[in-house]
């Protein structure tokens, strides 16, 4: 831990976006969850240190393997087997239904992340193959609480939020969507009906929704800041795993 607190400090905080102590807790949590394996077979060429900081590294840049590979001296393939090895082990932590669930308000949003892999994605409204990630942000923290498996692009909000799975975890939790999430159990935005405009307090409802709603906006556009989510080339559970461990980050950067 001494080699990331002194040489190291430089490279974490200016391509991770975390401080040294905030990606000492993400290398914790890492280790904590068998990253450095059973020990047994030829040893890595980098500390698991490195290892996580490459991991990282790739998620902020998205920089190429063959990029990255002389960057920490390794060659393109450990590189490789490096991000399939601990991408998993940088996921968002599960978290539990809150002791205070009746007082808490979780915001929900579906975002498109470009995808190279076609058996995921689908030609979407951005007009690129994307894939549907749904997010629920605490309205209060702005913490991620939990990211959806992507589904293809054409999926609607809702559809996606069905199949998500992720009503069960909002038990008793009163959460905001915008208004693709109706009939989904959520508070969204009053509708004009044909031939009748709102009334006066439907009006500013739906103000005081948007204003609230947009901090889950604001919390996906800072996820993106971690350039995987905006050409994602990783196939199969890539870009699950991608997702979960910016949302990993993203907490660990707010948090402290």
């Amino acid at each position: 831990m001494a080699g990331v607190l002194s040489a190291e400090r430089v490279w974490v905080e200016t391509f991770t976006g975390l401080r040294v102590m905030q990606f000492a807790r993400l290398l914790k949590a890492v280790r904590e969850r068998g990253g450095n394996g059973t020990m047994q077979g030829r040893p890595w060429s980098l500390p698991l240190a490195e290892r996580v900081l490459l991991v990282a590294v790739y998620y902020r840049t998205n920089l190429t393997m063959r990029q990255l590979g002389p960057l920490f001296g390794v060659s393109s393939s450990t590189v490789c087997r490096v991000i399939q090895r601990l991408g998993p082990l940088l996921a968002l932590e599960p978290v539990g239904r809150p002791a205070d669930a009746a007082d808490r308000l979780w915001i929900v949003d579906g975002t498109l992340v470009p995808v190279r892999d076609r058996h995921l994605g689908s030609s979407s409204r951005n007009y690129r193959f994307s894939a549907n990630v749904q997010v629920i942000v605490d309205a209060d923290t702005r913490l991620v609480i939990a990211a959806a498996r992507p589904v293809p692009g054409t999926t609607a909000d809702a559809h996606a939020w069905r199949a998500s799975g992720l009503a069960e975890r909002c038990q008793d939790v009163t959460v905001l969507g915008d208004g693709a999430y109706l009939n989904c159990g959520m508070v969204v935005p009053h509708r004009k009906r044909p031939r009748r405009e709102l009334l006066p307090g439907e009006e500013a409802d739906n103000a005081a929704h948007r204003t609230v709603r947009a901090r889950v906006e604001h919390v996906i556009g800072r996820m993106k800041n971690y350039k995987i989510l905006r050409d994602c080339r990783q196939h199969g559970d890539g870009l699950h795993h991608a997702v979960q461990a910016v949302a990993h980050m993203h907490n660990l950067a707010l948090a402290s």
